[in-house]
């Protein structure tokens, strides 16, 4: 079992930045691949970027490439959402996400693949 609890969110006006935390107790952290998920209103639940176990791999969808970076801190059992140059479409609850994997460099990228979510962090970006 892993809690997962996010921090960071916020208003932020458009071209702005916000750096989203998620923090991990439980298990070893270094054993889960994790991810940061996005849900706007009335939209489901889409992936943003994740990264692998040891931190090597990161993806990203289309919609954020060039603008978020993902990074993990496993001694501090700690994922982050670096987001730069928001956009007023970005608006959403984003939730971290973990799941125990054996591969250290695996990335996935569906909501199925997950076991684990945090409670989610409010993003607003004003135009």
């Amino acid at each position: 079992q892993v809690q997962l609890v996010e921090s960071g969110g916020g208003l932020v006006q458009a071209g702005g930045s916000l750096r989203l935390s998620c923090a991990a107790s439980g298990r070893i952290f270094s054993m889960y691949a994790m991810a940061w998920f996005r849900q706007a209103p009335g939209k489901e639940r889409e992936f943003a970027a994740g990264i692998s176990r040891n931190g090597d791999t990161t993806r990203y969808a289309d919609s954020v490439k060039g603008r978020f970076t993902i990074s993990r801190d496993n001694a501090k059992n700690t994922v982050y959402l670096q987001m730069n140059s928001l956009r007023p479409e970005d608006t959403a609850e984003y939730y971290c996400a973990a799941i125990i994997q054996g591969s250290t460099i695996g990335v996935y990228t569906t909501t199925s693949e997950y076991r684990y979510w945090g409670q989610g962090t409010q993003v607003t970006v004003s135009s």
